[in-house]
C-alpha cells in the first residue's frame, strides 16, 4: 500500500513537472478556463411552463439536448432581472455557464425613468454574469448579445473593471467575446464606449500623487497618440496661461507646488475643415483641499477625483477618435491643484478673468467655476457650434439629485434635447436645472468686484448660483453646464459599476457627439 502511494505521488510530481516545462503558468491555465454568459427573459403571462431564452441561449439549449432549460426550471423560482445562476458540466467547451435574468423582453424606453429599460437590463445582467465568472477565475468569457450587442459589451467591460493597479493581489483578468451573433459591429462599438468610461474611471481613481496636472496631460497625450493623424494636443504651460491673462485660473493654482497646465485637444474628424467644432470643457482640479477655505478631513481623499470633468471630457475625445466620428471636437481642460499655502489666494481677494471681469473670491473652495470661467472665455475664440462644460462643481448638486442623474443647466432647448436623447440611450441620465435671473442676481451683487464666486445666500441653490456664475462668461447661443458632483462616485446605485469613481457621464457625451456627427 505504501509502495502504491509512493508510485502515485511520483507520477503526480512528474505530471506537474511536465506541465511546468510545457510553459503553462497559473495565468495561462486561468486563460484556458472558458465560461459562457446566456440570457433568459421573464416568463410571459400564460406561458409559465416555458423558459423564455434568448436566441443564442436557445441554440445552446439545442446543442445540449434541452438540458439548459431543464436545469433552469428545476433550479429555483423564475430568474429575476439582474440575477444570475451558474451551471456546470453541460458543454465540453464551456465548463461554466452563467444564466442571467434580462427582465421583460422588449421593455423599451420608460418615460418615467428616462432611459431605455431593455438596454439597462442587458447591461446589468451581463455584468452580473461576467463578474460571477471572474470570481471563479475564468479567464475567457463568451457573452450572449441578448438582442443588443452594444449594451451587452458595455455591461461586460464596465462590470469587469476594477482599480487594483497599486495592489499586490489583483482581480483575475478576463477577456470577453461575443457569442454567436451577427452584430459584431454593435459589440465592438460597446467595447469602445465602455473602455472610454473606464479610462475616465482610471484617471479619477488614481491617487493625486500619481495624477498631477502634468501627468494627467501626458496620459491623455499618450492615449491619443494612435490617432495623431487626426488629433493635435497642446499642453500649455504657466507662461502661456499668464499671456492669455487667465487670472481666475492662476489664482486657484497659486497655492500649489505643482505647475498648472492648460490642456488643449483638437480632434479633426470631419472631412469638412470649415465645420464649426463641438467644444468640450472639463474642470481639471487634480486635488482639491479647498485652499484657505479648507475642506473637512473626512472624505477629502475623494477630492483626487475633482478632475472628473476633465477626465470624462478627455476620455470622450479619445473614444470619438477611436470610433472615427466624422465631427470636429475641441477639448479644453484647465489642470491644477487647489492647495493652501503662503502663496494661496485668500478669501476676499479680487482676481481678473480673461474677459476682464473682476471676481471677488469669498470662498476658495468654490474654485472650479474660476478655472472654468477662463476656459470658457478662451473657448469662444474657436466659434464653436455648441459648448458643453463638465465639472464636479457643487456638493449642492449631490444634495439635489444624488447619483440618479447629471444636472444640466443650459441656455439652449436644442442642446438640452440632444443631451437628453443621448442619455436615454446610454442609461447615464441627465436632468435639466434652472438658469433663472433669480440666481444671477445673487452672484452679481458683489461688494468689491463685478462678480462674487459664491451666491449671497450661500446655503440656498448652490448648484444654481454656480451655473449662473458660469453663464456670465458665455455668449454662445448653445451652451450647457453639466454638474457631475452627484454622479462622481458609485456605491451600489449602478449595478454594473463597482464601488468607486464612476467615470460618468462619458458614454452620454460620446453618444451626444455621435448624434451631432450623424447630423453633419
Amino acid at each position: 500500500m505504501i509502495h502504491l502511494r509512493r508510485t502515485a505521488l511520483m507520477a503526480l510530481r512528474s505530471k506537474q513537472r511536465m506541465s511546468t516545462s510545457s510553459g503553462c503558468s497559473q495565468t495561462e491555465l486561468q486563460q484556458k478556463k472558458k465560461g459562457l454568459v446566456l440570457g433568459v427573459f421573464e416568463q410571459e403571462k400564460g406561458k409559465e411552463s416555458n423558459v423564455h431564452l434568448t436566441e443564442a441561449a436557445k441554440d445552446f439549449d439545442q446543442t445540449v439536448s434541452g438540458k439548459l432549460s431543464e436545469l433552469i426550471k428545476i433550479s429555483g423560482p423564475t430568474l429575476k432581472k439582474g440575477k444570475c445562476r451558474l451551471f456546470y458540466g453541460m458543454h465540453a467547451d464551456f465548463p461554466c455557464v452563467a444564466v442571467v435574468g434580462l427582465g421583460e423582453e422588449n421593455a423599451g424606453v420608460c418615460a418615467a425613468e428616462n432611459w431605455n429599460t431593455s438596454k439597462e437590463n442587458v447591461r446589468q445582467a451581463v455584468s452580473a454574469g461576467c463578474r460571477l465568472l471572474q470570481d471563479l477565475e475564468v479567464g475567457h468569457v463568451e457573452v450572449d448579445g441578448c438582442g443588443d450587442a452594444q449594451s451587452a459589451a458595455e455591461g461586460a467591460v464596465l462590470g469587469l473593471f476594477h482599480y487594483d493597479q497599486l495592489k499586490s493581489k489583483k482581480k483575475a483578468k478576463v477577456t470577453t467575446k461575443l457569442h454567436r451573433s451577427a452584430d459584431l459591429n454593435g459589440w465592438q462599438k460597446g467595447v469602445v464606449y465602455a473602455e472610454g468610461q473606464n479610462l475616465a474611471r482610471l484617471l479619477m481613481e488614481a491617487p493625486a500623487s500619481h495624477i498631477t496636472p502634468t501627468t494627467f496631460a501626458n496620459t491623455i497625450e499618450k492615449e491619443l497618440a494612435p490617432y495623431s493623424d487626426r488629433v493635435t494636443v497642446n499642453k500649455r504651460c504657466q507662461a502661456w496661461i499668464k499671456e492669455q491673462k487667465m487670472g481666475a485660473f492662476l489664482s486657484v493654482s497659486r497655492g500649489s507646488e505643482e505647475p498648472p497646465v492648460f490642456l488643449e485637444i483638437h480632434y479633426n474628424g470631419s472631412t469638412n475643415t470649415t465645420q464649426p467644432p463641438l467644444l468640450l470643457v472639463g474642470k481639471g482640479i487634480t486635488f482639491d483641499s479647498g485652499g484657505i477655505s479648507l475642506k473637512p478631513s473626512a472624505s477629502m481623499d475623494a477630492m483626487r477625483a475633482d478632475m472628473g470633468g476633465a477626465a470624462t471630457v478627455c476620455a470622450s475625445i479619445v473614444t470619438a477618435a477611436a470610433l472615427k466620428l466624422p465631427i470636429n471636437i475641441i477639448g479644453l481642460a484647465p489642470l491644477c491643484e487647489n492647495m493652501p499655502s503662503g502663496k494661496a489666494t485668500k478669501p476676499g481677494d479680487v482676481v481678473t478673468a480673461m474677459n476682464g471681469k473682476t471676481i471677488q473670491v469669498d470662498n476658495t473652495d468654490a474654485e472650479g467655476r474660476l478655472i472654468l470661467a477662463d476656459a470658457l472665455c478662451y473657448g469662444h475664440t474657436f466659434n464653436p457650434r455648441a459648448i458643453v462644460n463638465v465639472a464636479t462643481l457643487t456638493g449642492a448638486m449631490d444634495v439635489a439629485l444624488g447619483s440618479a442623474a447629471t444636472g444640466v443647466f443650459t441656455n439652449s432647448d436644442w442642446l438640452w434635447d440632444q443631451l437628453h436623447k443621448a442619455s436615454v440611450v446610454t442609461g447615464d441620465r441627465v436632468w435639466r436645472m434652472p438658469l433663472f435671473q433669480h440666481y444671477t442676481r445673487q452672484v452679481t451683487d458683489s461688494q468689491l468686484a463685478d462678480l462674487n464666486n459664491i451666491g449671497k445666500y450661500s446655503r440656498s441653490g448652490g448648484a444654481c448660483t454656480a451655473a449662473a456664475f458660469l453663464k456670465e462668461f458665455v455668449t454662445a447661443a448653445h451652451w450647457a453646464h453639466l454638474d457631475i458632483a452627484g454622479v462622481m462616485s458609485n456605491k451600489d446605485e449602478i449595478s454594473y459599476l463597482r464601488k468607486g469613481m464612476s467615470g460618468r457621464p462619458t458614454r452620454t457625451l460620446v453618444e451626444f457627439a455621435a448624434t451631432l456627427a450623424s447630423q453633419g
